[in-house]
């Protein structure tokens, strides 16, 4: 313990000098030259707003420039979240065109003037990324009708910041991030055709994401939906701006948007609901949907499992499954453990849900909507199916996860299947997890096994298997112990299970972003003594 605890403190010593010698060379006149060298180049693509309408999120009510408080806009006594907003420019997207140019570019040279060196507050990556995608694509307010020195200085300030970008991007541990810092990266290489180091190094910087951060199959690494989602937007707005700046688009960008369009489709638009795995929560990407309509992308995809994720439904029934791979450790900051966790949907209503992910990092529920407990699966002896350990002060990334041993999928008229086993208890408790889970369509019926494979017959685990329910969902326990019912909204359901008793327990529902809500949850505990250990449950429609 003491040599490990050592370790740890000489790890952490060695990564805060780290950070500090960076500091300390940024803050430098030399990393100021290297980031000033800019040349006397002209702004020619001007992008069109509209293109980025799929991030951001139009008023439908619009500002005048004049209705802000500008002589107190860069005051010191903002909240990060404050600064944040105000610094990465995105609310010039809010202006109404009939407001004053020349009052919006004051703005921008004042900003130029207060933060032209390097800060690592307001030049931080995922602002200066931003601040340069709105600078470049509101330009009819930033940079038309202006004068001939404002023009100069607002181009060199654009070319300082991509410097910047492209000397930070590598450094980035947050790939969102970087996926945004290229875009920002590409859009200055398409305005400014006269360096053609921008548009270059961007490119090659867009190819490494690819190859690093996304699988065979077009699905993020990290298994994470929104990520998926997040690439496809930032994908289409790149693709966009070279088809509208006339630039011939590379291939491997067609091929990725077909990729992600594809796991699109599957995870969303076959069923148009949030699944709640991984660090999802609830989103509705119909606004997305339309975007995708306006500009003629149209993705298909009748798979049934895509990157660990099962999904089979007919008109009324949804049935899902998580039956894949814990992600590697650097792909990992979202996942939760969910291994084997599932969801039903019927008639659009959720009906077994997992408890969702809580994004704010800060807050200790964060941590909580990862562990096994608030997912719809097994658990043993209190312990989730991975452990965590902390990549710094806010991300929590897998240290110990899981793999998959089989799984299997059987879908036709009468009857589903959905199976899997993972690993995730087998070191510490010997023990493998089966799940299997049966539907019977004409029935609406669903009948579930989950088995404790034992490698140690002589050690006695406890074992808990939750079922979340939605939080609108009323219930009712029977005399015996065997059955529940359920009522959501107008449907009616019987959970019940002859062998062991059932409970009812409180929960907490996380999935709307940064809230919580009370639910309840079905829990099946019980001690596993022999070799093997089989539970069977169902779930019916009365």
């Amino acid at each position: 313990m003491i040599i490990k605890n050592f370790i740890v403190n000489l790890s952490q010593f060695y990564l805060d000098l780290k950070v500090s010698l960076k500091q300390f060379y940024q803050n430098s006149n030399i990393y100021e030259k290297k980031i000033s060298k800019t040349k006397n180049i002209t702004f020619e693509y001007k992008p069109s707003p509209y293109l980025l309408s799929s991030i951001v999120k139009y008023q439908k009510k619009k500002y005048k420039i004049e209705d802000f408080a500008l002589e107190t806009i860069w005051q010191n006594n903002l909240n990060y979240i404050e600064f944040k907003k105000l610094n990465n420019f995105f609310w010039f997207f809010s202006l109404d065109l009939k407001s004053s140019k020349k009052t919006t570019q004051t703005v921008i040279n004042n900003w130029i003037n207060k933060y032209e060196r390097y800060n690592k507050d307001s030049w931080d990556f995922d602002i200066t990324s931003k601040r340069i995608i709105s600078w470049l694509s509101n330009h009819r307010l930033t940079y038309e009708d202006c004068e001939e020195e404002y023009k100069k200085k607002f181009n060199q300030s654009v070319q300082k910041q991509a410097n910047h970008l492209l000397n930070e991007i590598k450094n980035s541990s947050e790939v969102e991030n970087k996926i945004v810092g290229c875009a920002a990266i590409i859009l200055t290489g398409l305005a400014y055709k006269e360096d053609n180091k921008y548009l270059i190094n961007g490119l090659n910087l867009l190819r490494k994401i690819i190859k690093l951060s996304i699988n065979n199959d077009g699905f993020p690494k990290s298994r994470n939906i929104k990520q998926l989602i997040l690439y496809l937007k930032y994908f289409i707005i790149i693709r966009e701006w070279f088809k509208e700046s006339q630039n011939t688009i590379p291939e491997y960008i067609d091929e990725t948007i077909y990729y992600l369009g594809q796991c699109y489709a599957f995870i969303w638009q076959n069923i148009n609901q949030d699944i709640l795995f991984n660090g999802n929560y609830i989103s509705n990407n119909d606004e997305f949907d339309q975007y995708l309509k306006r500009f003629g992308y149209i993705f298909k995809n009748e798979n049934k499992e895509i990157a660990g994720y099962a999904i089979l439904k007919n008109k009324q029934i949804i049935l899902t499954m998580d039956i894949g791979d814990s992600p590697s450790n650097n792909f990992s900051k979202f996942y939760q453990s969910g291994a084997l966790s599932f969801e039903i949907i019927s008639n659009g209503k959720k009906l077994i849900t997992n408890s969702g992910y809580f994004n704010n990092k800060e807050n200790k529920l964060n941590k909580l909507s990862r562990s096994t407990a608030l997912q719809s699966t097994l658990s043993i002896e209190d312990h989730s199916s991975c452990d965590y350990k902390k990549l710094d002060k806010s991300n929590l990334i897998v240290e110990k996860g899981i793999h998959i041993i089989k799984k299997n999928i059987i879908f036709e008229d009468n009857y589903w299947k959905i199976s899997g086993s993972h690993d995730g208890y087998l070191k510490k408790f010997k023990t493998i997890h089966e799940r299997e889970i049966e539907f019977y369509p004409e029935q609406t019926k669903f009948i579930g096994f989950d088995k404790l494979i034992k490698k140690d017959k002589l050690k006695d685990i406890k074992f808990d298997i939750r079922f979340h329910l939605n939080p609108n969902t009323k219930v009712m326990k029977t005399q015996d112990n065997k059955s529940i019912f359920l009522e959501l909204e107008d449907e009616g359901w019987k959970f019940s299970c002859d062998n062991f008793d059932i409970n009812i327990d409180n929960g907490l529902y996380l999935g709307i972003k940064n809230l919580y809500k009370e639910n309840h949850n079905i829990c099946i505990s019980g001690i596993c003594k022999d070799e093997n250990q089989t539970i069977k449950w169902e779930i019916c429609k009365v």
